[in-house]
């Protein structure tokens, strides 16, 4: 099948277009014919091996966690999924070998989901990892309560917007840190803008004057510091950026593949509650274009690379 593939950590310039090897599907595994797989920070910072001390590479990596698609074959046990059904899915392993940016990816099905409906193949990839990123956060680590006012940074970044939606469902008032160009873009969110940078805190304080209940850091260094220093006297505070957090009281917060909450946010959603924006699409040949743009960290929303059955296979059969 054809993929992308990096045999030595580096930029953006070790990542391949060609073949690679099938995925065998194992027992508890579906073969997932992937339309579209969503670019995420993580992908370079494995590509450059900044992983390296939790999880072994097994080269060459084929990159990517996030995919929607369609299943086309089934594991010896599973029963949870029939050929034909449309997925999302958060593909995470405990190596680094087997991933999204290919043709077909083998998916157990503890990190797979129906996916949305009312969301395009291109949405519904950027879903997983930033949906289940918000929402493990908001529900699990900070546990947000109606009411309450929660600080959610880069809101308008993939974590952060889907963070805003969430939270504002829960009933909460959300205060999102975002550059002036993506600040209607948040208020349409739900959430209420403030400008990055220098003064941050005191345009946090002007509305919220006794602090903030929860603050959501996906950022780090300084940003974490004002956010410890925002938060009201039984505040809260969670990192997914840095593990400092934990010195200021914190938690330190890493995703994991949970098909109850992926399942959870598809209906979410289904109803309206939760939208992706894909700000840019690549073809799976251009995805070191795509995972370059998302280094750069300015995006709105979601990066997402697809493949094109039309022209890229479509006559070659299924698997399975």
């Amino acid at each position: 099948m054809k993929g992308i593939s990096y045999s030595r950590y580096g930029g953006p310039e070790v990542l391949a277009y060609g073949e690679v090897r099938d995925p065998k599907v194992g027992v508890d595994a579906v073969l997932v014919k992937v339309r579209a797989a969503a670019v995420n920070p993580v992908d370079w910072h494995a590509r450059e091996g900044h992983l390296d001390p939790i999880l072994d590479p097994v080269f060459p990596v084929v990159p990517g966690w996030d995919v929607s698609g369609v299943v086309v074959g089934l594991g010896v046990s599973v029963t949870e999924f029939a050929v034909g059904d449309e997925v999302i899915g958060y593909v995470r392993e405990d190596f680094l070998s087997r991933g999204t940016f290919a043709e077909y990816v083998a998916a157990p099905v503890r990190t797979l989901a129906r996916k949305p409906r009312n969301l395009s193949f291109e949405e519904a990839a950027g879903l997983p990892l930033v949906g289940l990123t918000a929402y493990q956060v908001l529900v699990k680590a900070l546990q947000v309560k109606r009411g309450e006012t929660v600080l959610v940074h880069a809101a308008a970044g993939g974590v952060g917007s889907v963070a805003v939606q969430l939270a504002r469902h829960f009933g909460a008032r959300v205060i999102g840190t975002a550059s002036q160009g993506n600040h209607d873009f948040v208020r349409g969110l739900g959430g209420e803008p403030v400008e990055y940078g220098e003064g941050l805190a005191e345009r946090v304080r002007g509305l919220a004057p006794e602090g903030v209940d929860a603050a959501f850091d996906t950022i780090g260094g300084e940003t974490l510091t004002v956010s410890a220093n925002l938060l009201a006297p039984e505040g809260r505070l969670v990192s997914i950026a840095d593990g400092e957090v934990v010195g200021y009281g914190g938690r330190y917060y890493w995703v994991r593949p949970d098909a109850e909450d992926l399942r959870r946010l598809s209906e979410l959603a289904d109803q309206g509650v939760v939208s992706v924006h894909v700000s840019r699409t690549f073809p799976l040949e251009r995805a070191a274009e795509a995972q370059r743009l998302n280094q750069e960290g300015r995006t709105r929303g979601k990066i997402v690379v697809t493949v094109d059955w039309e022209t890229e296979g479509e006559g070659e059969g299924e698997r399975g």
